[in-house]
């Protein structure tokens, strides 16, 4: 496929997931009662359905959750005016923030009900520049390397519709049970 078949592929899927959640409650937080029982995965699915809220973090950096399977999560992001640091380029704390997303929700989809997690560590490595003009979008692809009991790690790769590398990072979660309500 070439790489005008992959971006006119990713934008039409970040307009399909747009409408879907454009039907549903915006963004937000969700609510306890919204979540009870529900897996991390359940969770991250029904946000995608447009059923919960999507976090504001999203519409701040410009980025949205595409996909969520089984300790995976594909988060893609638009590099704008918005995101420059004084030098002209993307502000490396948005390159941070996009594969910090990818690699916490790729955690947290194997979190099962009553689970959850927090960022203990995380790395970054920015390799490439971002060149919006070549890359008017990116994408963070986050995946599990281990999910245990108290620990939890994670690598991500953000890349442009040519395959182009510009960051890459991982992180290490502290896993454990949620306090109960009641």
């Amino acid at each position: 496929m070439s790489d005008n078949n992959v971006l006119e592929t990713w934008l039409a899927e970040e307009r399909e997931i747009a409408a879907r959640m454009a039907t549903g409650p915006g963004a937000g937080i969700a609510r306890p009662d919204q979540i009870a029982g529900k897996s991390g995965l359940e969770f991250m699915q029904a946000w995608l359905a447009g059923e919960l809220p999507s976090p504001v973090i999203g519409k701040t950096m410009d980025f949205t959750l595409i996909e969520a399977s089984e300790g995976r999560a594909v988060f893609q992001g638009r590099p704008g005016p918005a995101h420059l640091n004084p030098m002209g380029g993307i502000h490396g704390g948005w390159y941070a923030t996009l594969l910090d997303s990818a690699l916490g929700c790729a955690v947290h989809t194997l979190m099962p009900p009553g689970r959850g997690y927090t960022t203990a560590e995380l790395g970054i490595n920015l390799v490439r520049a971002i060149n919006p003009a070549k890359a008017p979008r990116v994408r963070a692809i986050g995946t599990v390397v281990h999910c245990g009991r108290q620990l939890a790690t994670a690598e991500a790769r953000l890349v442009g519709p040519d395959g182009t590398l510009y960051a890459h990072g991982t992180t290490t979660c502290l896993v454990f049970e949620l306090a109960r309500k009641g």
